[in-house]
């Protein structure tokens, strides 16, 4: 066989490369094609008839590139399939968003004020397509759809079969460490900064992957730094393997443990209120258990498409894991960088009654209601707390500036404090997802 090497444009990923291979294959007189979008270029074999270049220009042009050599990249893609993937991607995304506010799905965890196990596993089912997808969810569908995307000669059941193994360590996982939690308490709740830290950077990650997904920044295709190391090991991802290491995979899982997600946080909270290890272990595995069909839907998605479907698919999922992150970057970041202390600390001290300012809001799955107050400075604030779901962020309180932070139990909780500055006092729940301010006044 003789061989025709010709340059194409606008080439990004493997996608790129499969769109190409299959329209030149169905050139007469095409025997076997290899393209590279690294090199920018397709090797064409063929027997003694030469196939017409027009024949195989028409078939790139076809699969959306273009025949000539391009040696830099942009900035900003040149090819107009790109941006129409990408315009396709926020009709998509904000038809699901249409969707979710009329069906309420973030709210459904409001009904659940009763404490039992086998709760835990429903909760898990509505934190699996609501609040876990905002981290968790939406850390995995940038990893698979990567991966994926990198990877379009594997098999379906090959970019799947990791998916089950990271959902079993994490049902497995979530079982020991919820044992452990509620063995021994709050011993092992990693500190509301830590966790802050933690989604920062996993939000800086879910850009940058997103980013990539979108492919309308040809220049950061050059940009291998796709994860951290430690974040590559734990979930498995080599860019010589098809699939995931399946050890890695499930440790990856049993991990997300530690991953700030609001449900999760609720949970956890429950399993350290039981002091026993068998009750804290059964209830952060129907959790994860609950979780499962969620994480494995975003899973299978993007290990299902192939084809001008997988640019789609990668485009909104770029998009999506992009809003993700910027999301949780900017949750995360009113906790990392919230002020010290700035005096006055909590106190449960008697004040006298004059002095005494008392302010009442209540809490509930969707936040805080009032959650703006004004006080005046040097007055003790009683701050009477009506907690009617635990099972939400929402249940643990922080007011950074004044060094309180403290779970909310069912009824009335009493949080005292003397502002000694005017301006504005934030306070948020554990992730940042719900806010509210005091306004000191003299």
């Amino acid at each position: 066989m003789q061989k025709l090497i010709v340059p194409i444009r606008g080439m990004h990923c493997k996608s790129c490369e499969i769109l190409i291979e299959e329209n030149v294959k169905k050139v007469s007189g095409v025997k076997k094609v290899e393209s590279s979008h690294v090199s920018g270029r397709a090797k064409i074999w063929y027997d003694d008839a030469r196939p017409s270049n027009n024949a195989i220009s028409k078939a790139i042009e076809n699969a959306g590139y273009t025949v000539g050599q391009d040696d830099k990249r942009h900035w900003l893609s040149r090819n107009p399939r790109d941006y129409f993937f990408l315009v396709n991607a926020g009709a998509i995304l904000l038809l699901l968003y249409i969707l979710a506010q009329m069906f309420g799905v973030s709210d459904i965890a409001g009904s659940f004020n009763q404490k039992s196990v086998a709760m835990a596993g429903i909760i898990g089912l509505v934190a699996g397509v609501s609040s876990c997808m905002a981290l968790i969810g939406g850390l995995i569908l940038a990893l698979s759809a990567r991966h994926s995307e990198l990877h379009p000669e594997a098999t379906a059941i090959q970019k799947f079969r990791p998916h089950l193994f990271f959902n079993l360590g994490r049902v497995l996982g979530f079982a020991l460490f919820g044992g452990l939690v509620g063995l021994i308490g709050s011993a092992l709740q990693p500190s509301p900064k830590f966790l802050g830290v933690l989604t920062l950077i996993v939000g800086g990650v879910m850009i940058l992957l997103g980013l990539k997904l979108v492919e309308i920044f040809p220049i950061l295709q050059r940009v291998n730094i796709t994860l951290p190391k430690f974040v590559s090991r734990l979930f498995g991802i080599k860019q010589e393997e098809k699939e995931y290491s399946h050890k890695s995979a499930f440790v990856g899982g049993a991990l997300t443990f530690f991953l700030p997600c609001g449900f999760t946080q609720a949970m956890q909270l429950y399993a350290v209120s039981t002091g026993s290890f068998a009750q804290g272990a059964l209830i952060m595995a129907l959790f994860a258990l609950g979780t499962a069909p969620g994480l494995l839907g975003v899973g299978w998605l993007s290990s299902a498409f192939k084809g001008t479907k997988a640019k789609l698919f990668f485009a909104t999922a770029g998009l999506a894991v992009i809003l993700l992150g910027v999301f949780n970057i900017s949750n995360a970041s009113s906790i990392v960088f919230s002020p010290k202390v700035i005096g006055g600390v909590q106190s449960n001290k008697q004040a006298a009654a004059d002095s005494i300012q008392e302010v009442r809001m209540t809490q509930g799955a969707s936040g805080y209601n009032p959650n703006q107050f004004t006080v005046k400075k040097g007055n003790t604030v009683r701050w009477i707390i009506n907690s009617t779901n635990q099972f939400t962020c929402a249940s643990y309180i922080r007011m950074p500036s004044y060094g309180i932070g403290q779970p909310l139990k069912a009824g009335d909780n009493i949080i005292e404090f003397t502002p000694t500055q005017t301006g504005e006092i934030a306070f948020s729940c554990s992730m940042g997802m719900y806010r509210g301010k005091f306004t000191v006044i003299d």
